[in-house]
């Protein structure tokens, strides 16, 4: 990425639609460097936030087929003539911070498909496998025209919490599976959920995901209702990514849950609560950077650390003795 980037220039190549512009926005926006996250705060604020895309976030066990539910929806999507982003946020290393970045050779089809855009993003180790600026990302997604915007996340976990403070729905894709695996989905992540899939309702596990999803729908029911669900949602559904079987009406109960939250004014509030979410993450963030970067503090640092490796201090008093010249001050 050039420093002397023309910003303009790249703005309107976004908004455009131009995919090789909207790939450099998004890797100018994910950048680390100072200079990079000054151009990426100009770009975004030329860009704006007149146009809105249907964010759907999507989390499933890993092995449940996100890659081929993704391609199969993502195609059957293009097909009625939208256009489709796709943000797989791939896990990274945490030793080496590396990623394989594979989500375009799993979704081959799809990423050839002219109303497609996928964008593998590395993890960055941050909570919930969600890429700190991939927000940013579906901003300028928004901004190219897409439709949709598929934003995938790591595995299952409480973590997953993060993408629902940027995702319009969130879908929850799990394999058929018995009792003991229906314990094992945290009840946190299934209250998130607003829409479970139940894949691989074919072959000879036909019979079982629709017993699988049955089984859910009933835990569903057992939870307490929120304020922005209509009639009959959160729901269960069996899906065969495989087939393209289902696909087609879990699009139309999507699209049920987002004109019914549109109506009733939970879509726009919804936004407005994201943002203030992200404002006050970033500014969390931020102050940690400005912590971390003084000077004093990081000798502090190392000396606390060296005592508590050594066993002479505890961790918690160790971190107490480097925040207290913060407190005093």
């Amino acid at each position: 990425m050039s420093k002397q980037i023309d910003i303009t220039a790249l703005a309107e190549g976004v908004r455009a639609g131009d995919r090789r512009a909207l790939a450099r926005a998004i890797t100018l926006v994910e950048s680390g460097r100072a200079d990079h996250r000054t151009q990426a705060l100009e770009l975004l604020t030329l860009l704006g936030s007149d146009r809105q895309a249907m964010r759907i976030g999507l989390s499933g066990t890993p092995g449940v087929g996100k890659s081929t539910f993704i391609e199969s929806f993502g195609l059957m999507l293009t097909g009625q003539g939208l256009r489709v982003a796709v943000l797989a946020v791939d896990p990274s290393s945490a030793r080496s911070g590396g990623s394989i970045l594979g989500d375009k050779t799993r979704m081959d089809h799809l990423a050839r498909d002219p109303n497609a855009f996928i964008r593998p993003s590395p993890s960055q180790t941050q909570l919930g496998g969600v890429a700190r600026r991939t927000r940013e990302a579906v901003a300028l997604c928004e901004a190219a025209g897409y439709d949709v915007v598929l934003i995938e996340t790591v595995g299952v976990g409480q973590s997953e919490t993060v993408v629902a403070q940027m995702s319009d729905l969130f879908l929850l894709l799990l394999a058929p599976a018995g009792g003991d695996e229906l314990q094992g989905v945290k009840r946190g992540i299934m209250e998130m959920a607003d829409v479970i899939l139940v894949n691989k309702a074919d072959g000879d596990l036909k019979a079982q995901a629709t017993r699988t999803c049955a089984d859910y729908a009933g835990a569903l029911r057992l939870l307490r209702k929120r304020p922005q669900d209509p009639e009959g949602f959160p729901k269960a559904l069996t899906v065969s990514a495989l087939e393209t079987v289902g696909l087609e009406t879990a699009w139309d109960e999507m699209k049920t849950l987002r004109d019914w939250r549109r109506e009733t004014g939970i879509w726009d509030q919804t936004r407005k609560d994201q943002a203030s979410y992200w404002f006050k993450e970033d500014v969390h963030q931020g102050m940690l950077q400005l912590l971390l970067d003084d000077q004093q503090t990081k000798e502090q640092m190392q000396i606390a650390q060296s005592e508590v490796a050594a066993g002479k201090a505890t961790p918690a008093m160790a971190a107490e003795t480097v925040l207290s010249r913060f407190r005093r001050s």
